[in-house]
This record gives C-alpha cells, structure tokens and sequence, in this order.
C-alpha cells in the first residue's frame, strides 16, 4: 500500500478503536461500528459495495453492510488494519492510493470530529497537496448538487470551481478542510465563507458529496 493511503487507514483504525463500536460519527445515523462496517465491506465484498453508488443495488449493500456490523467490533477493526484481501483492487498500490486516501483521511475525521473540543489536524504540506489534487480533479462531481455557484480556495490563491452558476460562494479553506465541505462535512469544516447570506445558507445545507 502506498504511503498516504496506508498512514490514514492505521490512523482511522486507531481512531476506531479508541472511540469505540457505539461512538457517533459525522455520517448521519451511523456510530463507529457501523462506519468499520462500511469500510470492510466496501473493500472486500465489491458486489455488495457497488450499492454505494448504483442505487438499485444499495438494498443488498445495506444488508450486507448490516451483517458485517454484527460481527465483534476489534474484527472489523483488524480488517482495517489489515487492508483488502490480494484478490482485491484496492490491493493494487496505484488504486489504493487513488481510492483510499481521501476515503481514509474523511472517515477519520467522521470520528475524530463527531467527539467534543476536537481541534484540526496539523497536516504536512506534501499530504495537504495529495488532499488538494483529488479535491481538483473531483471538484466538480463533490459540488454537482450545490445550489449555488461553488469556488474552493486555498490560502495560497489557488482555486477549483466545484460548480458553476450565481450567485457564487467563495469557500476559502486548508486542502483537507476544504475536501470534507466538499464531501458534505460542511458544518465540521473550519472554512471562510464569503456570498449572498442566503446563497451561502442554501450551500451549507445541500447535500454536497461523491454519493
């Protein structure tokens, strides 16, 4: 596995486990557990996890997703650490790193912010680039559902239009904060917002994200 991909899968089953299986998470409706689950089951039952985003599908996902849950919690923790069996895709160092790095580095902070007085993590600059890179080239599927014209920013001046349209919000952020508004965290991300006062209410309760 590659090298940010592998950091952040150990960082969420630290998190994970420390939180414990009935901790709250940010994904609406899902403690820890159900969250381990999620993540188990979307690396190594692949007929099962296309119900993430083939919605015909997402009944039988939810069952199995389900049948996983009820395993004993340090399992399904153990199968995170592990990484997918070799028959797996995402056993394949290029697709890990695309595929895993955002989805590792968000669902941690679904359980590392969803605790009280968390703080944002001091992320190193060449990770912040990674984060930013996917955010460029997913900008425009995360914010497809955004209501508003949506342009992510960096401190740095660099920017991503996420959707196009007016009124324009203007979201300024660092990579990492930036992706998680982009994936629907809208209230956790610690982000600037400048817009029309209802254009950017309208924004933070839009349903923004890759499902």
């Amino acid at each position: 596995m590659s090298t940010h991909a592998k950091r952040e899968r150990l960082l969420l089953a630290d998190l994970l486990e420390s939180a414990g299986p009935e901790a709250a998470t940010l994904c609406e409706g899902w403690t820890a557990r159900d969250l381990a689950a999620h993540v188990v089951v979307r690396e190594r039952r692949p007929d099962a996890a296309a119900g993430i985003v083939i919605k015909p599908l997402a009944a039988r996902g939810e069952r199995t997703r389900s049948e996983f849950a009820s395993r004993p919690y340090d399992e399904l923790v153990q199968l995170i650490r592990l990484g997918p069996p070799r028959v797996s895709p995402f056993s394949l160092k290029q697709i890990d790193e695309a595929a895993n790095t955002v989805e590792f580095f968000v669902h941690g902070e679904d359980v590392r912010r969803a605790r009280p007085e968390w703080e944002p993590r001091d992320l190193d600059p060449v990770f912040s680039d990674a984060l930013w890179k996917r955010l460029e080239s997913g900008a425009r599927i995360m914010g497809r559902r955004s209501p508003v014209g949506l342009v992510l920013r960096r401190p740095n001046g660099q920017t991503a239009v996420a959707h196009k349209g007016t009124p324009v919000v203007t979201v300024t952020g660092d990579p990492g904060e930036l992706l998680l508004f982009a994936m629907g965290r809208q209230e956790a991300a610690k982000v600037s917002i400048e817009g029309d006062e209802d254009a950017v209410l309208s924004l933070r309760k839009a349903k923004l994200g890759m499902g």
